[in-house]
């Protein structure tokens, strides 16, 4: 286990690999572990980090802590720590968020966005979780997860009691859609086709409104796609990761196969 202080609190984090830095953001369910299947596939070429948020995982629990404008604070003085100057974000739900206004305030500091499941407005949001308090939160999250998945759920039973309740509504009171008028690196939007914790149909909006943005629906997938179609995810990982061009990025497609590559 790898553990650092940012402000006198505990933060837990894991890395794999060796070369260009990845930076892994977890959503309101789990952890830092069910990156571990992607972070496996790209640690070829890429050393892949990823971190419990406050509030989950075996990072610290502390209730004023609980909001994104905080994470987006510790994530940068998480990279300081590591000696991080820039990296690319790839984050899920909460951890989406996070990197999209980590990507607009500290633009020297993030190369590229892969957001997954990124809920542009509140109304994207279930709404059984939307509304439900902290004592509701993870068991309502728990239930609509749709697939289990062991990555997950050994995450579930280190979640604080009110960690999800407070950053759900922290997300929803956002204004992601301004938000990413403010990015200008390269920003890659996936989503789960089934999804029933973040409407899929996020896709459609993201592309109509940010011509600069590329959405994509996973097929088959829920609303942990980078488990349900591992090795799908990880080739549209790193084909993003090759994009040069901001222009290319309207030609990223999601490929059936998945062959490792070295360099």
């Amino acid at each position: 286990m790898s553990v650092v202080l940012i402000n006198g609190s505990r933060l837990h984090y894991e890395s794999f690999g060796r070369g260009q830095p990845i930076v892994f953001v977890h959503g309101w369910l789990g952890s830092w572990r069910y990156w571990v299947p992607v972070m496996q596939d790209l640690s070829v070429e890429y050393r892949t980090y990823a971190l419990d948020l406050w509030g989950f995982g075996d990072s610290a629990k502390e209730l004023e802590r609980y909001a994104v404008e905080t994470y987006v604070d510790m994530l940068v003085a998480f990279m300081d720590e590591l000696g991080i100057w820039q990296a690319p974000l790839v984050g899920h739900t909460l951890g989406a968020a996070v990197a999209a206004e980590l990507a607009a305030r500290y633009p020297d500091r993030v190369s590229r966005v892969l957001a997954v499941g990124l809920p542009l407005t509140a109304d994207a949001i279930n709404h059984r979780l939307l509304s439900a308090g902290p004592n509701e939160a993870l068991a309502r999250l728990f239930w609509h997860r749709q697939r289990p998945h062991e990555e997950v759920e050994m995450g579930v039973p280190k979640t604080a009691r009110n960690a999800i309740a407070l950053t759900v509504q922290s997300v929803a009171r956002l204004e992601l859609l301004d938000t990413l008028d403010e990015i200008d690196v390269p920003l890659l939007s996936v989503y789960g086709a089934l999804d029933n914790v973040i409407s899929p149909d996020q896709a459609v909006q993201l592309q109509e409104n940010h011509y600069s943005a590329r959405a994509l629906v996973l097929a088959g997938t829920h609303h942990f796609p980078m488990l349900d179609q591992s090795a799908q995810f990880s080739r549209l990982l790193r084909d993003f990761m090759d994009v040069k061009d901001p222009d290319d990025l309207q030609d990223l497609t999601i490929k059936q196969e998945w062959r490792r590559r070295t360099r």
